[in-house]
């Protein structure tokens, strides 16, 4: 295995941008949607690149189709019977032997379950470095290396990193924050069939069994409209009341960091630095004070909402209306405004 600090003199042979793309049970991840849209906007700023979208697994031709209708310039799809179900080691040597092989100057990757446990690998054995968690991409215009911006130091900071030494230079995107790419009705673009070299030993692990755990899917990163309960509800039961209010206004439940530590609600709705990137249409912070990991997570909503009963909080500077009060006086008044007004 190459060390990362290694600086490679052959920067001049690395070309392209390359998505690494994610499905999930056969239907393509949303981030490799955006993560082509940020991919589009970033080679408008370089000379003579092409953005090329790679995607794993088995019996994928389907999939990889359905990507040529987002403007890429090719879709690589890696099949091979060894990939029918995710395997740690499998998908990694099938990737990195490609970015070996094809030479991208650029990779990126969304920062879901699966590419936080293979992107870092890939970088090790490829020898360069990953900036995980990116909240924002850009072309340095001085010398084309990519600026790559995350929130670090719990928060507190927007910190910009460049790979000037090594290649490719690879990062994680967390969903929800880069603007989709469209879709066309026509394709266009290049598909090609890539077989990786794969065999029985080239992993340590073996699937024995998959199961799907039973339990209400959170849906935060599609929701139009989503209510968040904080520190400010005091307890769990506190929730049943933001749920009321999301029932009746069709959205989803959130929370910021506090309730999820407590083991109020689950982690599934954890929305900040360290939970879901959401952009709805009108997003309810109930009881939250609005530390910048929160404001990480939902400042790209159309609307905000504050209810808190302390007239200083944070929260209070970014959001489009505020109400000073107690959240268990004030939410009630709201669930039953709405329910009147739909009674007419």
């Amino acid at each position: 295995m190459k060390s990362v600090k290694v600086n490679q003199n052959n920067l001049n042979d690395y070309s392209d941008i390359w998505v690494i793309g994610e499905l999930n049970d056969g239907k393509i991840h949303p981030v490799t949607v955006e993560l082509i849209g940020k991919g589009k906007e970033l080679i408008n700023n370089l000379t003579g690149k092409k953005l090329n979208v790679i995607i794993i697994g088995y019996g994928v031709q389907n999939s990889a189709e359905k990507l040529l209708h987002y403007g890429v310039d090719k879709v690589l799809y890696v099949e091979h019977n060894l990939l029918k179900s995710f395997n740690t080691d499998y998908y990694v040597k099938a990737i990195t032997d490609l970015i070996e092989d094809r030479k991208p100057e650029i990779v990126m990757m969304g920062s879901t379950y699966t590419m936080k446990d293979i992107g870092p690998r890939i970088a090790a054995r490829l020898g360069t470095g990953l900036i995980s968690d990116c909240t924002e991409l850009e072309i340095d215009s001085s010398d084309g290396k990519l600026i790559q911006t995350k929130v670090s130091f719990g928060g507190n900071l927007l910190s910009s990193a460049i790979c000037p030494n090594n290649r490719p230079q690879m990062v994680t995107v967390k969903p929800g924050v880069m603007n989709k790419a469209e879709r066309s009705e026509e394709a266009s673009g290049k598909i090609e069939l890539v077989i990786p070299k794969l065999s029985e030993n080239d992993t340590r692990l073996n699937l024995i069994l998959k199961e799907v755990l039973e339990k209400k899917q959170v849906n935060l990163d599609k929701a139009k409209i989503v209510v968040s309960g904080g520190r400010g509800l005091k307890e769990a039961a506190g929730f049943d009341l933001i749920r009321e209010l999301a029932e009746v206004l069709n959205g989803e439940v959130g929370a910021s960091r506090v309730p999820i530590e407590a083991g109020w609600i689950d982690s599934s709705h954890q929305v900040g630095q360290t939970g879901v990137t959401v952009k709805p249409d009108l997003y309810i912070a109930c009881g939250i004070s609005g530390a910048i990991q929160h404001q990480a997570g939902m400042y790209q909503s159309k609307y905000i909402v504050a209810i808190n009963k302390d007239p200083n909080a944070p929260i209070f500077k970014i959001c489009d209306y505020g109400i000073v009060g107690d959240l268990y006086e004030v939410i009630p008044q709201l669930i039953e405004s709405i329910k009147e007004k739909r009674m007419f």
